[in-house]
């Protein structure tokens, strides 16, 4: 889909405006997704998804049951590891910098999202796309980058390549909370989310480009010691996350951002008072395919 397009199915004033940065990303402007789409529209939102990996729609006042509608147009919606006393909106829940008390805190039970991941990677099925809608924004900072794995996995050396072909890295729940020096997964949690192998490079089921597979939720690789395991995962993180490879997302109020976990690593910064301004998204994933 090529910038200021048109959006099938929408109306005029619905286009694509200008890619967002060399690495992927582009704005949706005109739209209220608050209604439900018709199917011209779902399948060119898609297609953008596929173009660019990561795709912005501005001026979004979303309740979260619309989030919930808007989210179906695109697959199954998944459960988040983290208990929620509301079942109805258990899947439409808030990714914040709140303590227990609703108050900002920058001493955060859970620092998994400052650190490199592709979302639920340490399922058997992982995450297809997710999707965060800003509610309550700091004045400044508190911005989301995402590293493309497609682009970072071309710019590998031909023998990489070669030597990655069949490799498998361990994703890991309990690994991650460990390496984010998170409070650490309960037994539940881990008998829930055993280990899961997956290959290092995989396959876009959809676009046939292959991409790196790593992240945070990787902890090993099968085959090699874990020192050598580390090492490598460390190195092809360092490669996947240079700056050319990644986009930076400064967030607006009311933007509905929703990207390709097969595509893209992501991670937040904490370039903001974490301790005194509130951040608070909310957040949908549809589940995807086993990684191949």
């Amino acid at each position: 889909m090529t910038a200021d397009a048109a959006l099938a199915g929408g109306t005029a004033t619905v286009r694509t405006g200008a890619r967002l940065s060399p690495a992927g990303g582009v704005e949706l402007l005109g739209a209220d997704v608050s209604r439900p789409l018709s199917g011209g529209l779902a399948s060119s939102i898609r297609q953008a998804l596929l173009d660019h990996h990561v795709v912005v729609i501005r001026d979004q006042a979303l309740s979260k049951q619309q989030q919930f509608d808007f989210t179906l147009n695109f697959g199954e919606i998944e459960d988040h590891v983290a208990r929620h006393s509301d079942a109805r909106y258990a899947i439409v829940h808030s990714v914040t910098n709140l303590d227990r008390d609703g108050n900002p805190t920058d001493a955060l039970e859970t620092r998994g999202n400052y650190f490199w991941h592709t979302d639920k990677s340490y399922h058997a099925v992982p995450s297809l796309m997710t999707m965060l809608h800003a509610v309550e924004l700091p004045p400044a900072g508190g911005d989301t980058q995402f590293a493309n794995m497609v682009l970072a996995y071309r710019a590998l050396p031909e023998a990489m390549k070669a030597r990655l072909g069949g490799l498998r890295a361990v994703h890991s729940w309990e690994a991650s909370r460990r390496q984010s020096g998170s409070t650490p997964a309960s037994a539940a949690e881990k008998r829930e989310r055993p280990p899961v192998s997956h290959p290092i490079v995989r396959t876009h089921p959809e676009t046939g480009d292959k991409a790196f597979y790593i992240g945070n939720h990787a902890a090993t690789v099968d085959g090699l010691s874990e020192s050598d395991g580390k090492a490598l995962l460390a190195e092809l993180l360092a490669h996947a996350t240079r700056p050319e490879f990644i986009y930076t997302h400064h967030w607006r109020s009311g933007d509905l951002v929703m990207w390709d976990n097969r595509a893209l690593l992501h991670r937040a910064l904490a370039n903001y008072e974490m301790g005194r301004h509130r951040r608070v998204l909310h957040r949908t994933v549809v589940r995807g395919t086993a990684p191949y």
